[in-house]
């Protein structure tokens, strides 16, 4: 039977936040209930992590969501650069 006091998430990086942290991703355990916020906080004890912004944009499962967010076991986490156009 699988321990419900731990959510583990993939976290997926793009772009220059690939770059900064090294990795494109990153496989994360974190306690239950945790938020996207606490994700973010995970990835900025990493080497490199602490040039995220404050508020990157980020996806839960191919969906936009703020930091707020609650996470679940398996759910995949996207933290986007911002977006230019032209």
């Amino acid at each position: 039977m699988a321990s419900t006091s731990t959510t583990r998430i993939r976290i997926l990086l793009f772009a220059s936040y690939a770059d900064r942290l090294g990795l494109d991703s990153v496989e994360a355990a974190l306690p239950a209930g945790a938020t996207v916020g606490d994700a973010l906080a995970y990835l900025r004890a990493l080497p490199g992590g602490d040039e995220l912004p404050p508020r990157p944009l980020c996806a839960r499962n191919l969906s936009h969501v703020g930091l707020e967010a609650a996470l679940a076991d398996g759910d995949e986490l996207a933290v986007l650069p911002p977006l230019a156009g032209g």
